[in-house]
Order: structure tokens, then sequence, then C-alpha cells
């Protein structure tokens, strides 16, 4: 009975995870470096993307390096970053605003260049 549950768990997320890669049409994939510290900043940074459904952002902690994959007929690199900025965190191309970065968790800020 385990090993059923398992294996329908199993083709569960990765139906999931292969429904949400379709989903992106027209994909470009960029890489750039999003400022941040810990897990909490990779939840914030992915979350602030990953809700459309025609983007996605994988960010590393330990590089400080996002994927970016979008449809580029429905955004590009610079709106993605922008919503980023927004929800606090800096890049090479846009810095969050004071408020936004001050709404951060304390662990999440990080020295601002």
């Amino acid at each position: 009975m385990k090993k059923s549950l398992f294996k329908i768990m199993v083709a569960i997320v990765v139906l999931l995870s292969t429904t949400m890669n379709a989903q992106i049409k027209n994909t470009k994939t960029e890489e750039v470096k999003i400022f941040g510290n810990c897990g909490m900043c990779k939840k914030t940074i992915e979350k602030a993307v990953n809700e459309a459904d025609f983007a996605k952002v994988v960010w590393n902690k330990e590089t400080k390096v996002a994927t970016l994959t979008y449809d580029e007929t429905k955004t590009n690199k610079e709106d993605i970053l922008k919503r980023i900025a927004k929800a606090g965190n800096d890049s090479k191309l846009f810095k969050a605003k004071a408020k936004d970065y001050d709404n951060l968790p304390g662990c999440c800020q990080y020295d601002r260049e």
C-alpha cells in the first residue's frame, strides 16, 4: 500500500512540474545576479515572479544568481527584475525602494551597494 501511494505521489509531482514548464511558451532563459542572503530570500525572490504563468525564477543563495525563464512575447528581463525589486531585493539593473527593502525580514537585509 505504501509503495502504491508513493508511486502515485511521484507521478503527481512529475505531472505538475511538466505542466508548469509546458505553460511557458516562446521561452528565453537568462541568468542575473540578485542580492539576498538566505532561504527566506529565495522564497521572496521566486514568489515575486513565479505566480505568473509566463515566467519562472530559480535563485541560488550560494551564487546569488537567478535563472529567469520567461515567455518573451509576454514579459522581459527588465519587468521581471522590477517585480523582484518591488519585493525588496536588488539586482544590477534595479534597486529596490528603501521602503520595500526595509520590509524584508532582518535575515534578508544585506549590505546594499
